[in-house]
Protein backbone atom coordinates (compact mmCIF):
# COMPACT_ATOMS: atom_id res chain seq x y z
CA UNK A 1 0.00 0.00 0.00
CA UNK A 2 2.88 2.34 0.73
CA UNK A 3 4.05 2.63 -2.91
CA UNK A 4 0.46 3.43 -3.94
CA UNK A 5 0.27 6.25 -1.39
CA UNK A 6 3.56 7.68 -2.60
CA UNK A 7 2.36 7.54 -6.18
CA UNK A 8 -0.88 9.31 -5.21
CA UNK A 9 1.12 12.02 -3.43
CA UNK A 10 3.32 12.46 -6.50
CA UNK A 11 0.27 12.80 -8.76
CA UNK A 12 -1.26 15.34 -6.40
CA UNK A 13 1.94 17.39 -6.30
CA UNK A 14 2.13 17.38 -10.10
CA UNK A 15 -1.37 18.80 -10.33
CA UNK A 16 -0.56 21.57 -7.88
CA UNK A 17 -0.32 24.85 -9.75
CA UNK A 18 1.36 28.03 -8.63
CA UNK A 19 -0.69 31.17 -8.11
CA UNK A 20 0.20 33.94 -10.52
CA UNK A 21 1.31 37.34 -9.24
CA UNK A 22 -1.78 38.99 -10.75
CA UNK A 23 -4.11 36.57 -8.95
CA UNK A 24 -2.25 37.17 -5.67
CA UNK A 25 -2.78 40.89 -6.15
CA UNK A 26 -6.50 40.24 -6.71
CA UNK A 27 -6.67 38.29 -3.43
CA UNK A 28 -4.93 41.10 -1.54
CA UNK A 29 -7.23 43.70 -3.05
CA UNK A 30 -10.35 41.73 -2.11
CA UNK A 31 -9.07 41.37 1.46
CA UNK A 32 -8.38 45.10 1.67
CA UNK A 33 -11.92 45.72 0.45
CA UNK A 34 -13.29 43.75 3.39
CA UNK A 35 -13.59 40.18 2.16
CA UNK A 36 -12.75 37.54 4.79
CA UNK A 37 -9.87 35.10 4.40
CA UNK A 38 -12.29 32.16 4.38
CA UNK A 39 -14.36 33.77 1.61
CA UNK A 40 -11.27 34.43 -0.51
CA UNK A 41 -10.10 30.84 0.01
CA UNK A 42 -13.47 29.53 -1.12
CA UNK A 43 -13.59 31.87 -4.13
CA UNK A 44 -10.17 30.78 -5.42
CA UNK A 45 -10.40 27.18 -4.18
CA UNK A 46 -7.31 27.54 -1.98
CA UNK A 47 -6.63 26.80 1.68
CA UNK A 48 -6.93 29.58 4.25
CA UNK A 49 -3.27 29.05 5.19
CA UNK A 50 -2.26 29.78 1.58
CA UNK A 51 -4.27 33.02 1.62
CA UNK A 52 -2.75 34.03 4.96
CA UNK A 53 0.76 33.43 3.63
CA UNK A 54 0.02 35.65 0.63
CA UNK A 55 -1.45 38.39 2.84
CA UNK A 56 1.65 38.37 5.07
CA UNK A 57 3.71 39.22 1.97
CA UNK A 58 1.24 41.72 0.55
CA UNK A 59 3.65 44.69 0.62
CA UNK A 60 6.25 42.73 -1.35
CA UNK A 61 3.67 41.29 -3.78
CA UNK A 62 1.99 44.65 -4.45
CA UNK A 63 5.38 46.05 -5.38
CA UNK A 64 5.97 43.40 -8.04
CA UNK A 65 5.37 44.18 -11.71
CA UNK A 66 5.38 40.75 -13.31
CA UNK A 67 4.40 39.59 -16.77
CA UNK A 68 1.12 37.72 -17.26
CA UNK A 69 1.19 34.14 -15.99
CA UNK A 70 4.33 34.53 -13.83
CA UNK A 71 3.87 32.85 -10.45
CA UNK A 72 7.01 34.15 -8.77
CA UNK A 73 9.75 36.63 -9.56
CA UNK A 74 13.12 34.93 -9.37
CA UNK A 75 16.46 36.72 -9.12
CA UNK A 76 17.69 34.40 -11.85
CA UNK A 77 15.03 35.80 -14.21
CA UNK A 78 16.21 39.21 -15.52
CA UNK A 79 13.84 42.07 -14.74
CA UNK A 80 14.12 43.27 -18.31
CA UNK A 81 12.64 39.94 -19.48
CA UNK A 82 9.50 40.68 -17.44
CA UNK A 83 9.17 43.96 -19.31
CA UNK A 84 9.77 42.25 -22.66
CA UNK A 85 6.92 39.79 -22.08
CA UNK A 86 4.49 42.49 -20.93
CA UNK A 87 5.15 44.63 -24.00
CA UNK A 88 5.14 41.57 -26.24
CA UNK A 89 1.63 40.64 -25.11
CA UNK A 90 0.39 44.14 -25.96
CA UNK A 91 2.03 43.91 -29.37
CA UNK A 92 0.47 40.49 -30.09
CA UNK A 93 -2.97 41.83 -29.14
CA UNK A 94 -2.47 44.78 -31.49
CA UNK A 95 -1.48 42.47 -34.35
CA UNK A 96 -4.46 40.19 -33.77
CA UNK A 97 -6.83 43.15 -33.60
CA UNK A 98 -5.52 44.20 -37.00
CA UNK A 99 -6.27 40.71 -38.33
CA UNK A 100 -2.58 39.95 -38.91
CA UNK A 101 -1.13 36.48 -38.63
CA UNK A 102 1.57 36.06 -36.01
CA UNK A 103 3.90 33.07 -36.13
CA UNK A 104 6.35 31.75 -33.57
CA UNK A 105 9.21 33.16 -35.65
CA UNK A 106 7.63 36.62 -35.82
CA UNK A 107 6.97 36.66 -32.08
CA UNK A 108 10.51 35.56 -31.22
CA UNK A 109 12.03 38.18 -33.53
CA UNK A 110 9.87 40.89 -31.96
CA UNK A 111 10.86 39.67 -28.48
CA UNK A 112 14.55 40.04 -29.37
CA UNK A 113 13.95 43.56 -30.74
CA UNK A 114 12.11 44.58 -27.56
CA UNK A 115 14.86 43.07 -25.42
CA UNK A 116 17.56 44.98 -27.29
CA UNK A 117 15.58 48.24 -27.07
CA UNK A 118 14.95 47.88 -23.34
CA UNK A 119 18.52 46.85 -22.49
CA UNK A 120 19.85 49.87 -24.40
CA UNK A 121 17.89 52.09 -21.99
CA UNK A 122 19.55 50.61 -18.91
CA UNK A 123 22.54 52.30 -17.26
CA UNK A 124 25.79 51.14 -18.87
CA UNK A 125 26.89 49.10 -15.87
CA UNK A 126 23.56 47.31 -15.71
CA UNK A 127 23.25 46.78 -19.44
CA UNK A 128 26.58 45.05 -19.74
CA UNK A 129 25.57 42.58 -17.03
CA UNK A 130 22.42 41.55 -18.90
CA UNK A 131 22.92 38.25 -20.67
CA UNK A 132 21.95 38.09 -24.32
CA UNK A 133 18.42 36.87 -24.91
CA UNK A 134 18.03 34.15 -27.53
CA UNK A 135 14.22 33.87 -27.60
CA UNK A 136 14.62 30.10 -27.76
CA UNK A 137 11.95 27.50 -28.43
CA UNK A 138 11.91 26.66 -24.73
CA UNK A 139 11.34 30.29 -23.79
CA UNK A 140 8.54 30.60 -26.36
CA UNK A 141 6.77 27.46 -25.12
CA UNK A 142 6.89 28.70 -21.53
CA UNK A 143 5.77 32.20 -22.55
CA UNK A 144 2.86 30.79 -24.54
CA UNK A 145 1.80 28.61 -21.61
CA UNK A 146 2.09 31.42 -19.06
CA UNK A 147 0.28 34.03 -21.10
CA UNK A 148 -2.33 31.82 -22.78
CA UNK A 149 -1.79 33.37 -26.22
CA UNK A 150 -3.58 31.73 -29.12
CA UNK A 151 -3.93 32.00 -32.91
CA UNK A 152 -0.20 31.57 -33.42
CA UNK A 153 0.56 30.06 -36.82
CA UNK A 154 3.32 27.55 -37.43
CA UNK A 155 6.64 28.58 -38.96
CA UNK A 156 6.36 29.71 -42.57
CA UNK A 157 2.66 28.98 -42.68
CA UNK A 158 1.47 32.49 -43.58
CA UNK A 159 3.87 33.29 -46.39
CA UNK A 160 3.32 30.06 -48.28
CA UNK A 161 -0.45 29.90 -48.06
CA UNK A 162 -1.69 33.47 -48.59
CA UNK A 163 -2.38 33.28 -52.33
CA UNK A 164 -3.94 29.81 -52.23
CA UNK A 165 -6.02 30.64 -49.14
CA UNK A 166 -7.33 33.83 -50.73
CA UNK A 167 -8.28 32.00 -53.91
CA UNK A 168 -9.97 29.20 -51.98
CA UNK A 169 -11.93 31.58 -49.75
CA UNK A 170 -13.09 33.69 -52.71
CA UNK A 171 -14.43 30.56 -54.42
CA UNK A 172 -16.10 29.41 -51.18
CA UNK A 173 -17.64 32.85 -50.69
CA UNK A 174 -19.04 32.88 -54.25
CA UNK A 175 -20.64 29.47 -53.72
CA UNK A 176 -22.30 30.74 -50.54
CA UNK A 177 -23.59 33.90 -52.25
CA UNK A 178 -24.97 31.94 -55.20
CA UNK A 179 -26.51 29.19 -53.08
CA UNK A 180 -28.28 31.60 -50.71
CA UNK A 181 -29.04 34.20 -53.43
CA UNK A 182 -27.68 37.11 -51.42
CA UNK A 183 -28.02 40.57 -52.96
CA UNK A 184 -25.37 43.29 -52.49
CA UNK A 185 -27.84 45.13 -50.21
CA UNK A 186 -27.84 42.12 -47.86
CA UNK A 187 -24.07 41.57 -47.57
CA UNK A 188 -22.07 43.64 -45.06
CA UNK A 189 -18.52 43.97 -43.84
CA UNK A 190 -17.21 45.64 -40.69
CA UNK A 191 -13.70 46.26 -39.42
CA UNK A 192 -12.01 48.01 -36.50
CA UNK A 193 -9.37 50.67 -36.88
CA UNK A 194 -7.36 52.83 -34.51
CA UNK A 195 -7.58 56.60 -34.76
CA UNK A 196 -5.16 59.05 -33.15
CA UNK A 197 -7.86 61.68 -33.05
CA UNK A 198 -5.64 64.60 -32.03
CA UNK A 199 -2.59 63.97 -34.16
CA UNK A 200 -0.99 66.46 -36.54
CA UNK A 201 1.63 65.77 -39.26
CA UNK A 202 5.10 65.40 -37.74
CA UNK A 203 6.72 68.45 -39.26
CA UNK A 204 4.08 70.93 -38.10
CA UNK A 205 5.11 73.26 -35.29
CA UNK A 206 2.21 72.02 -33.16
CA UNK A 207 3.53 68.46 -33.32
CA UNK A 208 7.09 69.61 -32.63
CA UNK A 209 5.96 71.65 -29.60
CA UNK A 210 4.18 68.67 -28.09
CA UNK A 211 7.06 66.28 -28.70
CA UNK A 212 9.31 68.68 -26.80
CA UNK A 213 7.11 68.47 -23.70
CA UNK A 214 7.59 65.65 -21.15
CA UNK A 215 4.80 63.43 -19.91
CA UNK A 216 1.48 62.50 -21.48
CA UNK A 217 1.11 63.49 -25.13
CA UNK A 218 -2.52 64.09 -26.19
CA UNK A 219 -1.60 63.52 -29.83
CA UNK A 220 -1.07 59.86 -28.95
CA UNK A 221 -4.56 59.63 -27.47
CA UNK A 222 -6.20 56.87 -29.45
CA UNK A 223 -9.69 55.52 -29.86
CA UNK A 224 -10.98 52.51 -31.77
CA UNK A 225 -13.69 52.76 -34.41
CA UNK A 226 -15.69 49.94 -35.94
CA UNK A 227 -16.96 50.88 -39.40
CA UNK A 228 -19.58 48.88 -41.29
CA UNK A 229 -21.41 49.15 -44.63
CA UNK A 230 -23.06 46.92 -47.23
CA UNK A 231 -21.82 45.89 -50.68
CA UNK A 232 -24.34 48.14 -52.45
CA UNK A 233 -22.88 51.14 -50.61
CA UNK A 234 -26.24 52.62 -49.62
CA UNK A 235 -26.23 51.71 -45.91
CA UNK A 236 -23.46 52.91 -43.62
CA UNK A 237 -24.21 51.53 -40.17
CA UNK A 238 -23.72 53.67 -37.06
CA UNK A 239 -20.09 53.09 -35.97
CA UNK A 240 -19.00 51.65 -32.63
CA UNK A 241 -16.47 53.87 -30.84
CA UNK A 242 -14.41 52.56 -27.92
CA UNK A 243 -12.45 55.05 -25.81
CA UNK A 244 -10.48 54.70 -22.58
CA UNK A 245 -12.83 57.05 -20.70
CA UNK A 246 -16.54 56.47 -20.14
CA UNK A 247 -17.30 60.11 -19.33
CA UNK A 248 -14.70 62.58 -20.67
CA UNK A 249 -14.80 66.04 -19.11
CA UNK A 250 -15.97 67.55 -22.39
CA UNK A 251 -19.18 65.46 -22.16
CA UNK A 252 -20.17 67.21 -18.95
CA UNK A 253 -19.15 70.63 -20.28
CA UNK A 254 -21.33 70.27 -23.38
CA UNK A 255 -24.06 68.18 -21.65
CA UNK A 256 -23.61 65.33 -24.12
CA UNK A 257 -26.34 62.68 -24.26
CA UNK A 258 -24.59 59.47 -25.33
CA UNK A 259 -27.70 57.92 -26.83
CA UNK A 260 -27.91 60.87 -29.24
CA UNK A 261 -24.33 60.59 -30.52
CA UNK A 262 -23.51 59.67 -34.12
CA UNK A 263 -21.63 56.64 -32.76
CA UNK A 264 -22.34 53.96 -30.19
CA UNK A 265 -20.07 55.15 -27.35
CA UNK A 266 -18.43 52.51 -25.16
CA UNK A 267 -15.28 52.43 -23.05
CA UNK A 268 -12.64 50.25 -21.46
CA UNK A 269 -9.17 51.03 -20.15
CA UNK A 270 -7.51 49.73 -23.32
CA UNK A 271 -9.81 51.53 -25.72
CA UNK A 272 -10.28 48.26 -27.62
CA UNK A 273 -13.30 46.46 -29.04
CA UNK A 274 -13.99 43.40 -26.87
CA UNK A 275 -16.28 40.48 -27.61
CA UNK A 276 -18.89 41.85 -25.20
CA UNK A 277 -18.88 45.27 -26.84
CA UNK A 278 -19.05 43.77 -30.33
CA UNK A 279 -22.06 41.61 -29.42
CA UNK A 280 -23.70 44.65 -27.83
CA UNK A 281 -23.19 46.64 -31.04
CA UNK A 282 -24.61 43.76 -33.09
CA UNK A 283 -27.79 43.60 -31.01
CA UNK A 284 -28.33 47.30 -30.33
CA UNK A 285 -27.15 48.89 -33.58
CA UNK A 286 -26.40 46.54 -36.47
CA UNK A 287 -29.43 44.26 -36.06
CA UNK A 288 -32.06 47.04 -35.73
CA UNK A 289 -30.57 49.17 -38.53
CA UNK A 290 -30.27 46.40 -41.13
CA UNK A 291 -33.74 45.07 -40.26
CA UNK A 292 -35.29 48.51 -40.73
CA UNK A 293 -33.35 49.01 -43.97
CA UNK A 294 -34.42 45.67 -45.51
CA UNK A 295 -38.08 46.21 -44.57
CA UNK A 296 -38.03 49.68 -46.14
CA UNK A 297 -36.48 48.21 -49.31
CA UNK A 298 -39.01 45.32 -49.36
CA UNK A 299 -36.14 42.84 -49.32
CA UNK A 300 -36.09 39.41 -47.62
CA UNK A 301 -34.91 39.43 -44.01
CA UNK A 302 -31.56 37.74 -44.47
CA UNK A 303 -28.09 39.20 -44.01
CA UNK A 304 -24.51 37.99 -44.38
CA UNK A 305 -21.87 39.79 -42.31
CA UNK A 306 -18.23 39.27 -43.29
CA UNK A 307 -15.74 39.84 -40.46
CA UNK A 308 -12.09 39.08 -39.76
CA UNK A 309 -10.84 36.78 -37.02
CA UNK A 310 -10.02 39.48 -34.46
CA UNK A 311 -10.31 38.32 -30.81
CA UNK A 312 -13.57 40.25 -30.40
CA UNK A 313 -15.19 38.27 -33.23
CA UNK A 314 -16.24 34.98 -31.73
CA UNK A 315 -16.90 32.00 -34.03
CA UNK A 316 -20.10 31.53 -31.99
CA UNK A 317 -21.29 35.07 -32.66
CA UNK A 318 -24.60 33.92 -34.18
CA UNK A 319 -25.51 32.27 -30.87
CA UNK A 320 -25.14 35.63 -29.10
CA UNK A 321 -27.67 37.39 -31.32
CA UNK A 322 -31.15 38.17 -30.03
CA UNK A 323 -33.94 36.00 -31.41
CA UNK A 324 -35.27 38.77 -33.69
CA UNK A 325 -31.87 39.01 -35.40
CA UNK A 326 -31.30 35.33 -36.09
CA UNK A 327 -31.64 36.14 -39.79
CA UNK A 328 -28.03 37.45 -39.62
CA UNK A 329 -25.37 34.95 -40.69
CA UNK A 330 -21.65 35.47 -40.12
CA UNK A 331 -18.71 34.56 -42.35
CA UNK A 332 -15.21 34.83 -40.86
CA UNK A 333 -12.19 35.60 -43.02
CA UNK A 334 -9.10 33.44 -42.48
CA UNK A 335 -6.39 35.43 -40.64
CA UNK A 336 -3.72 35.33 -43.33
CA UNK A 337 -5.84 36.89 -46.08
CA UNK A 338 -7.68 39.61 -44.18
CA UNK A 339 -5.73 42.52 -45.67
CA UNK A 340 -6.01 41.08 -49.17
CA UNK A 341 -9.77 40.57 -49.28
CA UNK A 342 -11.56 42.44 -46.50
CA UNK A 343 -13.56 45.22 -48.20
CA UNK A 344 -13.00 47.82 -45.46
CA UNK A 345 -9.25 47.38 -45.95
CA UNK A 346 -9.54 48.14 -49.68
CA UNK A 347 -9.08 51.91 -49.26
CA UNK A 348 -12.34 52.53 -47.39
CA UNK A 349 -10.69 53.04 -44.00
CA UNK A 350 -7.79 54.87 -45.64
CA UNK A 351 -10.22 57.22 -47.38
CA UNK A 352 -12.13 57.75 -44.11
CA UNK A 353 -8.93 58.83 -42.35
CA UNK A 354 -8.07 61.28 -45.11
CA UNK A 355 -11.55 62.73 -44.88
CA UNK A 356 -11.15 62.95 -41.09
CA UNK A 357 -7.88 64.86 -41.52
CA UNK A 358 -9.50 67.20 -44.04
CA UNK A 359 -12.43 67.93 -41.70
CA UNK A 360 -9.97 68.41 -38.83
CA UNK A 361 -7.98 71.00 -40.78
CA UNK A 362 -11.21 72.63 -41.93
CA UNK A 363 -12.41 73.08 -38.34
CA UNK A 364 -9.04 74.50 -37.28
CA UNK A 365 -9.18 76.94 -40.18
CA UNK A 366 -12.74 78.06 -39.43
CA UNK A 367 -12.02 78.62 -35.73
CA UNK A 368 -8.82 80.58 -36.29
CA UNK A 369 -10.46 82.67 -39.02
CA UNK A 370 -13.71 83.33 -37.18
CA UNK A 371 -12.42 83.89 -33.62
CA UNK A 372 -9.54 85.56 -31.82
CA UNK A 373 -8.01 82.19 -30.95
CA UNK A 374 -4.65 81.21 -32.37
CA UNK A 375 -4.23 77.69 -33.68
CA UNK A 376 -2.10 76.78 -30.64
CA UNK A 377 -4.76 78.12 -28.24
CA UNK A 378 -7.57 76.25 -29.99
CA UNK A 379 -5.56 73.04 -30.20
CA UNK A 380 -4.40 73.10 -26.60
CA UNK A 381 -7.50 74.33 -24.78
CA UNK A 382 -10.55 73.95 -27.01
CA UNK A 383 -10.19 70.93 -29.28
CA UNK A 384 -11.65 67.94 -27.46
CA UNK A 385 -13.36 64.60 -27.97
CA UNK A 386 -16.72 66.29 -28.68
CA UNK A 387 -15.15 68.11 -31.65
CA UNK A 388 -13.64 64.78 -32.68
CA UNK A 389 -17.06 63.09 -32.74
CA UNK A 390 -18.43 65.77 -35.04
CA UNK A 391 -15.48 65.31 -37.40
CA UNK A 392 -15.89 61.50 -37.36
CA UNK A 393 -19.49 61.96 -38.47
CA UNK A 394 -18.46 64.26 -41.31
CA UNK A 395 -15.73 61.87 -42.47
CA UNK A 396 -17.97 58.78 -42.41
CA UNK A 397 -20.69 60.67 -44.28
CA UNK A 398 -18.05 61.67 -46.83
CA UNK A 399 -17.11 58.09 -47.75
CA UNK A 400 -18.78 57.68 -51.14
CA UNK A 401 -21.05 54.94 -52.40
CA UNK A 402 -18.58 54.37 -55.24
CA UNK A 403 -15.78 53.80 -52.73
CA UNK A 404 -17.83 51.27 -50.76
CA UNK A 405 -18.95 49.33 -53.85
CA UNK A 406 -15.51 49.15 -55.46
CA UNK A 407 -14.06 47.85 -52.17
CA UNK A 408 -15.82 44.49 -52.77
CA UNK A 409 -14.06 43.98 -56.12
CA UNK A 410 -11.50 41.48 -54.84
CA UNK A 411 -13.78 39.36 -52.65
CA UNK A 412 -16.97 39.58 -54.71
CA UNK A 413 -16.22 40.90 -58.25
CA UNK A 414 -19.79 40.40 -59.45
CA UNK A 415 -21.09 42.96 -56.94
CA UNK A 416 -18.72 45.65 -58.23
CA UNK A 417 -19.34 45.38 -61.96
CA UNK A 418 -18.89 48.79 -63.55
CA UNK A 419 -16.51 50.00 -60.83
CA UNK A 420 -12.71 50.06 -60.96
CA UNK A 421 -11.47 47.58 -58.36
CA UNK A 422 -7.87 48.75 -58.63
CA UNK A 423 -6.50 52.08 -57.42
CA UNK A 424 -9.43 54.34 -58.15
CA UNK A 425 -9.12 58.11 -58.49
CA UNK A 426 -10.64 60.44 -55.95
CA UNK A 427 -8.11 60.58 -53.12
CA UNK A 428 -5.67 63.10 -54.61
CA UNK A 429 -8.08 66.11 -54.45
CA UNK A 430 -8.68 65.38 -50.73
CA UNK A 431 -4.97 65.41 -49.98
CA UNK A 432 -4.48 68.58 -52.02
CA UNK A 433 -7.26 70.32 -50.08
CA UNK A 434 -5.68 69.30 -46.75
CA UNK A 435 -2.30 70.68 -47.83
CA UNK A 436 -3.89 73.95 -49.00
CA UNK A 437 -5.74 74.41 -45.69
CA UNK A 438 -2.55 73.62 -43.77
CA UNK A 439 -0.51 76.19 -45.63
CA UNK A 440 -3.17 78.88 -45.11
CA UNK A 441 -2.87 78.23 -41.35
CA UNK A 442 0.92 78.48 -41.50
CA UNK A 443 1.58 74.74 -41.22
CA UNK A 444 4.44 73.17 -43.16
CA UNK A 445 2.77 70.21 -44.85
CA UNK A 446 2.92 68.47 -48.19
CA UNK A 447 1.25 65.43 -49.75
CA UNK A 448 3.86 63.06 -48.30
CA UNK A 449 3.22 64.38 -44.77
CA UNK A 450 -0.51 63.67 -45.09
CA UNK A 451 0.09 60.16 -46.48
CA UNK A 452 2.48 59.50 -43.59
CA UNK A 453 -0.08 60.76 -41.05
CA UNK A 454 -2.78 58.45 -42.44
CA UNK A 455 -0.40 55.48 -42.36
CA UNK A 456 0.59 56.21 -38.76
CA UNK A 457 -2.99 55.55 -37.57
CA UNK A 458 -2.54 51.89 -38.47
CA UNK A 459 1.18 51.60 -37.93
CA UNK A 460 2.73 49.05 -35.62
CA UNK A 461 3.44 50.52 -32.20
CA UNK A 462 7.05 51.35 -31.37
CA UNK A 463 8.72 50.20 -28.17
CA UNK A 464 8.12 53.66 -26.66
CA UNK A 465 4.44 53.56 -27.59
CA UNK A 466 4.07 50.04 -26.17
CA UNK A 467 5.62 51.28 -22.93
CA UNK A 468 3.20 54.23 -22.86
CA UNK A 469 0.25 51.92 -23.52
CA UNK A 470 1.33 49.53 -20.77
CA UNK A 471 1.69 52.40 -18.28
CA UNK A 472 -1.78 53.66 -19.19
CA UNK A 473 -3.24 50.20 -18.58
CA UNK A 474 -1.55 49.96 -15.19
CA UNK A 475 -3.22 53.14 -13.99
CA UNK A 476 -6.31 52.71 -11.85
CA UNK A 477 -9.46 52.88 -13.95
CA UNK A 478 -11.37 55.75 -12.36
CA UNK A 479 -13.73 57.40 -14.88
CA UNK A 480 -16.89 56.28 -13.10
CA UNK A 481 -15.46 57.25 -9.71
CA UNK A 482 -14.57 60.70 -11.03
CA UNK A 483 -18.10 61.01 -12.35
CA UNK A 484 -19.59 60.24 -8.93
CA UNK A 485 -17.19 62.64 -7.20
CA UNK A 486 -18.04 65.49 -9.52
CA UNK A 487 -21.80 65.01 -9.12
CA UNK A 488 -21.62 65.32 -5.31
CA UNK A 489 -21.47 68.64 -3.49
CA UNK A 490 -19.30 69.02 -0.41
CA UNK A 491 -22.40 69.56 1.74
CA UNK A 492 -23.84 66.21 0.65
CA UNK A 493 -20.61 64.44 1.56
CA UNK A 494 -20.15 65.98 5.02
CA UNK A 495 -23.81 65.29 5.86
CA UNK A 496 -23.27 61.61 5.10
CA UNK A 497 -20.07 61.67 7.16
CA UNK A 498 -21.96 63.13 10.12
CA UNK A 499 -24.67 60.48 9.74
CA UNK A 500 -21.99 57.80 9.81
CA UNK A 501 -20.47 59.29 12.96
CA UNK A 502 -23.92 59.09 14.61
CA UNK A 503 -24.28 55.43 13.58
CA UNK A 504 -20.73 54.73 14.75
CA UNK A 505 -21.39 56.25 18.20
CA UNK A 506 -24.61 54.26 18.54
CA UNK A 507 -22.97 50.94 17.62
CA UNK A 508 -19.98 51.53 19.92
CA UNK A 509 -22.31 52.25 22.84
CA UNK A 510 -24.92 49.51 22.40
CA UNK A 511 -23.28 46.56 20.61
CA UNK A 512 -22.70 43.66 23.07
CA UNK A 513 -19.38 42.64 21.44
CA UNK A 514 -17.27 45.80 21.59
CA UNK A 515 -14.25 44.22 19.87
CA UNK A 516 -16.28 42.91 16.92
CA UNK A 517 -18.06 46.25 16.56
CA UNK A 518 -14.79 48.20 16.51
CA UNK A 519 -13.30 45.85 13.90
CA UNK A 520 -16.32 46.38 11.66
CA UNK A 521 -16.29 50.16 12.18
CA UNK A 522 -12.56 50.41 11.45
CA UNK A 523 -12.92 48.27 8.35
CA UNK A 524 -15.70 50.49 7.01
CA UNK A 525 -13.75 53.63 7.83
CA UNK A 526 -10.63 52.36 6.07
CA UNK A 527 -12.32 50.97 2.95
CA UNK A 528 -15.35 53.22 2.46
CA UNK A 529 -15.46 56.48 4.41
CA UNK A 530 -11.79 57.30 3.82
CA UNK A 531 -12.66 57.79 0.13
CA UNK A 532 -15.11 60.60 0.93
CA UNK A 533 -12.82 62.16 3.52
CA UNK A 534 -10.14 62.31 0.83
CA UNK A 535 -12.50 64.10 -1.58
CA UNK A 536 -13.26 66.72 1.04
CA UNK A 537 -9.59 67.22 1.82
CA UNK A 538 -8.72 67.69 -1.85
CA UNK A 539 -11.53 70.17 -2.37
CA UNK A 540 -10.55 72.13 0.67
CA UNK A 541 -6.93 72.28 -0.48
CA UNK A 542 -8.03 73.48 -3.89
CA UNK A 543 -10.36 76.07 -2.37
CA UNK A 544 -7.80 77.67 -0.11
CA UNK A 545 -4.44 76.55 1.21
CA UNK A 546 -4.73 79.12 3.97
CA UNK A 547 -8.10 77.74 5.11
CA UNK A 548 -6.52 74.29 5.34
CA UNK A 549 -3.96 75.62 7.83
CA UNK A 550 -6.55 77.30 10.08
CA UNK A 551 -8.25 75.28 12.82
CA UNK A 552 -12.00 75.42 12.17
CA UNK A 553 -14.97 73.22 13.12
CA UNK A 554 -15.07 69.84 11.29
CA UNK A 555 -18.11 70.74 9.21
CA UNK A 556 -16.67 74.07 8.11
CA UNK A 557 -13.19 72.63 7.55
CA UNK A 558 -14.29 70.04 5.01
CA UNK A 559 -17.32 71.68 3.45
CA UNK A 560 -15.73 75.03 2.90
CA UNK A 561 -18.54 76.85 4.74
CA UNK A 562 -19.39 79.69 4.87
CA UNK A 563 -18.10 80.19 1.32
CA UNK A 564 -20.34 79.05 -1.54
CA UNK A 565 -17.64 77.89 -3.94
CA UNK A 566 -17.04 74.53 -2.30
CA UNK A 567 -20.68 73.57 -2.64
CA UNK A 568 -20.53 73.90 -6.39
CA UNK A 569 -20.19 70.80 -8.54
CA UNK A 570 -16.66 70.43 -9.87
Amino acid sequence: MEPVKKKARRETSKKKEGITIEVKKEMIEKHEQGMRVSEIAKLYNKSTSTICTILKKKVEIKGLDAAKGVTRVSKQRPRVLEDVEKLLLLWINEKQLAGDTVTENIICEKAKILYTDLVSRLPYTSAENEESFKASRGWFDNFKKRSGIHSVAKQGEAASSDAKAAEAFTAEFKELIDAECYLPQQVFNCDETGLFWKKMPRRTYISEEENAKPGHKPMKDRLTLLLCANASGDLKVKPLLVYHSENPRAFKKYKVQKNQLNVMWRSNNKGWVTRTLFVEWMNLVFGPEVKKYLLEKNLPLKVLLVIDNAPAHSPCLEDDLLEEFKFIKVKILPPNITRQLQPMDQQVIENFKKLYTKALFQQCFEVTEGTNLTLQEFWKNNFNIVNCLKIIGQAWDGVTKRNLISAWGKLWPDSAIGYDVEEFAGFEPIVEEIVTLGKIMGLEVNEADIEELVEEHGQELTTNELIDLHQEQQKEVIPSREESQESLTSNEIWEICEMWETVQDFVEEHHPNKAAAMRAINLFNDNAMSHFHEILKKRQMQDSLERFLVKVPWKEKYSGEPTDSSDSVI
